[in-house]
């Protein structure tokens, strides 16, 4: 539980700092036997900054719970 914790942490802290996904795609414009032409388009995908928020208190919960012993 304590790594499953800790990667939730690094992973809040990353949401926070980039916050959003961006990805690039290619696709083709034109296709005449051997004149090819295509086009490269940039997506992005916004994350919520209380997405990273509740990683961070859900990995912090986790080292606390897995800590313990009974």
């Amino acid at each position: 539980m304590k790594v499953t914790g800790i990667v939730l942490i690094v992973i809040g802290i990353i949401a926070l700092i980039y916050g959003g996904i961006t990805y690039t795609t290619q696709k083709k414009v034109i296709d005449m036997g051997p004149i090819q032409a295509s086009k490269k388009e940039t997506h992005s995908i916004p994350l919520p900054p209380v997405l990273g928020v509740l990683a961070i208190v859900g990995g912090g919960a986790l080292l606390l719970v897995g800590g313990k012993k009974a």
